[in-house]
């Protein structure tokens, strides 16, 4: 299992995105916390009822952070490491109303980036003897663009543009508004010469003007296996070769072994179910 570095602009993401859940949890105060005495310290359990890599323990600390920083966890394993049913991810001790009232805003970020950490482990080590990258999308939970872009990296898969900012995705709409696949390239480079130029093709044709126009990546769009065996003759020079289109764990191997350099998928973060996660209240 590699550590993965919690990227910079994450880490500053993380106190908004946990005063947002704790807001619209909480609201204007847990009426049902206050059925215990306000003294009263207790200590809970967090497990998980199902084998799953664990993500999101940043989130889980934040939360009880801005809820009572007195309150103590202790992990008892680490981010990206696969545990089975029933085995303890962390205990925490502070004050009983302060731990109820942020128990779901926790398990609901530890539950959801978990769930996408294991879909991607899945996914990686489904392409693990190939040289073949996973990447990601921008089909996230909206809110959680970058924790679900951290987890799918703790998941062992990649990250493909973090947003609209970061690099260009000239597509099917972009092609037609700028008059052509040459000029929406062109037109790129003027724009920000540092910046990743990919293309989406959905035609042989298309694939033959965006490797004239030299994009640093083609994306061919829902492509089958078939037709990508076919473009072997093709000379993509210093140009890489995404799939992407309807791909997910049952189909993703058939491309391996072609010319193909990243295999894209949406699945990742958007078709995922959150981890079955409890926590108990032991003293």
């Amino acid at each position: 299992m590699t550590q993965v570095q919690l990227p910079q602009e994450t880490a500053r993401d993380i106190p908004q995105s946990v005063t947002r859940a704790l807001a619209e949890d909480i609201g204007d105060g847990d009426i049902t916390a206050r059925l215990i005495p306000a003294d009263k310290q207790a200590t809970g359990v967090v497990i998980s009822r199902e084998t799953a890599v664990i993500c999101g323990q940043p989130w889980v600390d934040e939360v009880f952070r801005q809820l009572d920083p007195s309150c103590k966890i202790d992990w008892h394993i680490k981010e990206g490491q696969q545990v089975s049913p029933n085995d303890q991810l962390f205990t925490i001790t502070g004050n009983a109303r302060t731990l109820l009232t942020g128990e779901r805003a926790a398990l609901n970020f530890l539950q959801t980036l978990s769930a996408t950490a294991t879909l991607a482990r899945h996914y990686a080590n489904l392409v693990e003897d190939s040289e073949v990258r996973i990447l990601d999308t921008r089909k996230t939970i909206p809110g959680l663009r970058l924790a679900q872009k951290y987890a799918v990296t703790v998941g062992g898969c990649h990250n493909h543009r973090i947003g609209l900012y970061d690099a260009f995705l000239i597509k099917e709409n972009h092609i037609a508004a700028c008059g052509g696949i040459t000029q929406a390239v062109e037109q790129a480079r003027l724009i920000a010469t540092d910046k990743l130029v990919e293309v989406e093709v959905e035609t042989v044709a298309e694939l033959q003007q965006a490797l004239d126009a030299k994009a640093d990546v083609v994306m061919l769009d829902n492509f089958s296996p078939e037709d990508i065996a076919k473009l072997r003759k093709i000379d993509f020079g210093d140009t890489k070769v995404e799939v992407s289109g309807n791909i997910d764990g049952d189909s993703l191997q058939q491309y391996l072994g072609s010319a193909v350099n990243y295999i894209s998928s949406g699945s990742l973060t958007k078709h995922i179910r959150a981890i079955d996660l409890s926590m108990r209240l032991v003293d």
